[in-house]
This record gives structure tokens, sequence and C-alpha cells, in this order.
């Protein structure tokens, strides 16, 4: 088998999964080269790659979506070859052929096993035909209206209606029973159209109460094909990965062997070369069936880096060049346990809505790895997936790396945008989680919105709130051009204690404070609550230190314009500085129902005018390639304010939802 030294590499592919590939790159000693879109000429992945070439455009299909002009750029470039990431082109056998017509090295599999396993279906009949266990299920091609309620009864319910290209949770639908069948089918169809450009759609057993299971394998041109131990995924939300680990806390060691021998065979049966990931449920009786083949490197490929010490970026390189695999990967270890959770900048508490913005501050502590696309000042936009970064913690135990992980999240600093944290660390300090017991319906067992709950309780954040005000006033008397010695609002004779305002969410806070002539608080209330028994241990930057019943507590208090953001050892509290004497403006439109985020509406759901319950679906947003429906807060008569296939920006009025007295 000839080898092909690579020297120049292009990752096709922006953000964390680029600077991951080009860390690996730099240690190999191999030059790299960065494609990107307009709004991403500065971000990291750009800026660290030896070359960075423009393609243009804002949205994936102007720029990471163009085949014809990545190809072009690593010709441009000089690099020898394309690595793909994940998502984006990663699987399109189309662009895989293109490299290689180009003359590149392709660092992936061969478009042929990327053509088969990127239909789901025809993955299904072929991993059938190799002996892998399957669900049961049926395509839908040219099936309508009786033959797919026909198709439904033989599948069985509850089902779910997937697409047969794409992958990441879109284009999936749970169906419940007959009757919901036809919106399932329409709803999958239309979702997987606008990520894949392909509505095709087949129906599946729905195995509920199961686990995902995936094994990672690597084969090389030389017919081997190696298992790398599994990853569990099973908590989940919309069919999307929230928590991974390595190994599976549900795994025997017969049952480990018995996944891993049929993704070998899956493997071999492809003459897979390259990694990948053969993906399975495992039931609660330790029964496995097939999910799917990733013929890509996955998100979630840190953990089994960091339970074999195997660099699966060097894999791919190496065996793209022709090399065997190493015996280190022929025979992997198992060492202790790692966890990885995906940081997204969306609401959790509010439908898991994508959040737009720029990222102030970031800042991860901890003994834990961040595999991450952002930095501070970056922009969140509305035209790719709102992944800020994956963060990994490896420990001797399950437990260790759980408790390092959560710490490390809790103890974050990040500022200026909404994100996942507080619903991430609630998770791995759940106790059915940390007893090993969650699975693909945990997220439906243990509402989100309560995951999702503030890290800080009420107490806690009051003392927070407190801080920022206390350490504002500080920072305001170090600034002071006169008097700088007096403490902040001290007067000969006793006066009204200070008051700062803050907006934290919707919720308005106020502190009020009074400092003696040598600095101590004199008065402290939140809200007209008294918070008795504190003191100002010190304060410096960028904190301050409060004591309570002998105990001291550390605030780390940040200001970005009238943003003011307060860490603790326990968790963050985001809040907006009121102004003393605030500007009129305008009344909100009482009654308003805006758009959480820029999108399209693709589907209007009632009449103009029509009177609506509490909880009732009024239109779907598109964004992000998920759809999000609007439903309303109340009763009521609601005046539609956009029409379908309308675009509307964050804040857009979609509907007035006027009360009805009867409601």
């Amino acid at each position: 088998m000839t080898e092909h030294s690579i020297t120049r590499l292009l990752v096709a592919n922006r953000g964390e999964i680029a600077r991951r590939v080009f860390t690996t790159c730099r240690r190999l000693g191999i030059a790299t080269v960065a494609v990107h879109s307009d709004p991403d000429a500065r971000a990291p992945f750009a800026e660290e790659a030896d070359m960075a070439i423009a393609l243009g455009g804002a949205g994936a299909a102007e720029s990471y979506l163009r085949a014809d002009a990545i190809v072009a750029a690593a010709r441009r470039a000089g690099a020898d070859a394309v690595h793909p990431g994940y998502g984006f082109l990663a699987e399109n056998a189309a662009f895989a052929q293109a490299v290689l017509d180009a003359g590149l090295i392709w660092v992936g599999p061969s478009p042929a096993v990327i053509a088969a396993m990127g239909s789901k279906t025809e993955a299904r009949e072929r991993m059938q035909a190799a002996g892998v266990p399957m669900l049961p299920g049926r395509t839908l091609d040219g099936v309508r209206d009786d033959g797919l309620a026909a198709l439904g009864a033989e599948v069985g319910y509850p089902l779910l209606v997937k697409a047969a290209a794409g992958g990441g949770g879109k284009g999936i639908r749970l169906v419940p029973d007959a009757a919901a069948l036809a919106g399932g089918v329409e709803a999958a169809r239309r979702e997987a159209a606008s990520a894949f450009g392909d509505d095709t759609v087949f129906l599946e057993r729905f195995a509920g109460g199961a686990r995902h299971v995936e094994i990672q394998i690597v084969g090389d041109r030389h017919g081997r094909v190696a298992a790398l131990h599994e990853r569990d995924c099973s908590v989940q939300r919309r069919h999307q990965k929230v928590i991974e680990e390595a190994p599976s806390p549900a795994l025997d060691p017969g049952t480990r062997a018995a996944m891993s021998a049929a993704a070998v065979a899956a493997g071999e049966a492809l003459g897979y070369v390259g990694a990948g990931t053969v993906e399975f449920l495992l039931t609660d009786t330790d029964e496995f069936f097939f999910l799917e083949v990733n013929t890509r490197l996955q998100v979630e490929h840190p953990v089994t880096e960091l339970v074999t010490g195997l660099d699966l970026v060097e894999l791919q390189l190496l065996v793209a060049e022709g090399h065997g695999l190493p015996d280190d990967a022929l025979a992997p270890p198992l060492r202790g346990h790692a966890i990885e959770a995906r940081l997204y900048a969306e609401d959790a508490a509010n439908g898991f809505l994508p959040v737009i913005g720029t990222v102030s501050r970031f800042r991860i502590p901890g003994d834990v790895r961040v595999d991450s696309g952002v930095r501070d000042g970056s922009v969140i936009g509305p035209q790719y997936d709102p992944m800020l970064a994956k963060v990994i913690a490896h420990g001797r135990t399950r437990a260790e790396a759980a408790r390092k992980l959560a710490d490390a999240l809790a103890r974050a600093q990040l500022h200026g945008i909404v994100t996942n944290r507080d619903f991430l660390v609630r998770i791995l300090r759940h106790p059915e989680f940390l007893a090993g017991g969650a699975d693909t319906s945990f997220l439906e067992r243990h509402d989100p919105a309560v995951l999702a709950a503030p890290l800080l309780d009420a107490r806690e954040t009051e003392a927070a709130v407190a801080a920022a005000a206390l350490a504002l006033q500080a920072r305001r008397r170090r600034d002071a051009h006169v008097l700088a010695d007096l403490p902040s609002g001290w007067r000969n004779n006793r006066a009204m204690p200070q008051r700062t305002g803050f907006m934290l969410g919707e919720r308005e806070l106020t502190v009020d404070y009074a400092l003696g002539r040598t600095g101590g608080l004199e008065t402290l209330r939140v809200n007209g609550t008294d918070l008795p028994h504190v003191a100002v241990h010190h304060c410096e930057e960028p904190g301050i230190v409060l004591e309570s019943g002998g105990l001291r507590r550390r605030y780390d208090v940040s200001r970005d314009g009238d943003r003011v953001f307060v860490n603790t050892a326990e968790g963050q509290v985001a809040l907006r500085e009121s102004p003393r004497f605030a500007e009129p403006v305008d009344a909100d439109l009482a009654g308003s129902l805006r758009s959480p985020m820029p999108g399209q509406v693709v589907r209007v759901l009632v009449e103009d005018m029509a009177d609506v319950e509490a909880g009732r679906p009024l239109l779907v947003l598109e964004a992000m390639k998920m759809e999000h429906e609007v439903v309303a807060p109340h009763g009521g008569v609601v005046e539609l304010r956009v029409h379908e296939g309308a675009q509307v920006e964050a804040g857009t009025v979609l509907a007035m939802l006027n009360v009805d007295p009867e409601h």
C-alpha cells in the first residue's frame, strides 16, 4: 500500500473542531489551512491557522457547504489533504469524491461508504446483511395516506420518524400513536429538507427507556478495524446529545465485548477506513440494536481519547497517509472515566431556545479539557450551531470525573450571553445520573426547566447582588478625584442609605447600604430585607469578600457597560444595573409576543383574531435549522402581526394576545 505524507492540511470546517484538528497538526509538524465565512473572519480558528482563505457569504450555504470553493481553496493554498471535521460536508460523498478527484488526500472513509451510511435506510439494509441486530423499521418511498397508516401499524407505536440523511437530532419526530403519524412525518420531512436538502424519512420502532451507546471504530487500508471501547450518550434532549461519557456505566464486560464485535463486523463489512462510530440502543435486558454509522469524527470523541490515551485525529491522519493501525489502537487500554458536557448558547429554561450575542468573558477553570471555538469578544450569530465549547473531565472513577466537571462549570465565568451551564451542572449532580441510571428518557422524567433553575438559591442570589452593589461603590470611590478616602455616601450627620438598583431577568432588585467612617457596614438590605451580621472583609480587584457568621465568601464582580456579573464558587449571577435617572421610554406593547431569536415563520397555526387557550401553539419559527413553537402564555384573542414565510429579527412582535374577560 502506497504511503503519502501529509505536509499541509486544510480543515473544511469552523469553530472548535477546526481548532481541535489544528492542535494535532501543530504537534505533528503539519501546516494548517482554514477556510471561513465572512462572520468568521476574526474567529479564533481562522486566526490560529497558518493560512486562512475567505469563502465569502454569511450562511453555511454560501460558505462551508460550497464544495467547489473549498477544493479550490485547498489547491490555492498548496494543501495536500482535506479534513472535514463534523457537520457541513463531513458526510457528503460528492465532496469526498471531489477532494480525491483534485488529487488530494481525503481524511475519512471512501465516498462509497459515506454514501451508503449517509442514507440511514441503506445503512439499515447493509448492517442487517452483516448480521448486526436491528429494530423494526420501514422506508416511506412513495408512501402516502392509507399506505402510511399501514406501515405505522406494521412498525408499531410509539415510533420515530427519522431523516434518512444527516444527524444531530434534526429531522426526527417521536410519534406516540397513529393519530400523530401524518403530522410527525410532515414536520420531520420539512426539517430534514431544511437541514440536509433531502426530505426522505423512514419509520423506526422507538425503544423507550433504552440507553444510547456507541462504539468508536477506526480502520486502516490494510483491512484491519479496531474498536476503541464505547461511549454512553444517553442524556439527550430532542435526540441531541447533552452529556457523553466513557466507559458506559451500564455495560458489563460481556456486553461490551459483544457490542464491540458487532461494530467491528460492521466496519469490516464496509471496508471502513478512518475514524467512525457505530451507534446502538441498549435495552435494560442488555439487548442492543443498530441505530446508525457516523462516517466522521464525533463531537464526543474527547472522552475516548482521555480513557485510551489515543489521539483520534492523529489516527485519522495516520491511516489517511496509508499507514497501518498501531498496536495501542488494536489493543486499546481503558483507564479511568471521562465525561463531556456540551456548553451551548441557549436558554434551557425556555425550551432550549438558541441565543445570539457577544461573549464578553469566557473562562473555565479547573482540571478539565476545554475544546472551544470562542474567546472573549466572540459573536454568536444565527447562522451556525450555538455550541460554545465541549468541557471534559477525566477521573480515576466516574464519581470523580462528574465532580470535577460540575465544579469547573459552576465556577466558570461565562459573561454576555445566556448558556445552559446551570442545566449541565444540575444533571451532573443529579442522584439518578450519579447512580448510573440515566437513559434516553432522563429528560422526560426530569423537567429541563427545573434542571435549568439557577444554581444559586434566593438567599445566595441576594448576597451576590449585595456584593455587586458594594463592589461597584468601592470602585467608584477608588476612581473618585476628590475625598477618595471617605466611605461612599458618608455625611457628618446620619443620612439615608445609598441605593443601587439591578434587574435580574425581569425581576427588579434594590440594594440599600450605608457605610460608617471606618468603612464598616451600618446598613445592608436587599429589596427591603436586612442582611444581618454581614461585614466587608476586604475589597480588591476583581471582587469582594463578605463575612457572615464567621464564614467568608468571595464574590468576583465584573462590569461590561450596564451589565454586571457576579461569580462565586457555586454559580454566577448576571445583572443589569438600573440607571439612577431613567430615560422616559415608550411603553412596551401590552400582550405582545416577540420573537426570541432571528428566524423564519414557517407555519401559522391559528386564524387571525381567533380565541385561543393557554398553551395553544400559535406559529412555528425556524432558526439554526431547528423548528421552535411559539405558544400562547395565557388565553385570549390573538392578533397576528406576521405571515408564513416572513423573516423576523429577535424582538419582532409576532402577535398580540388580548386578554378575553372569559379567560
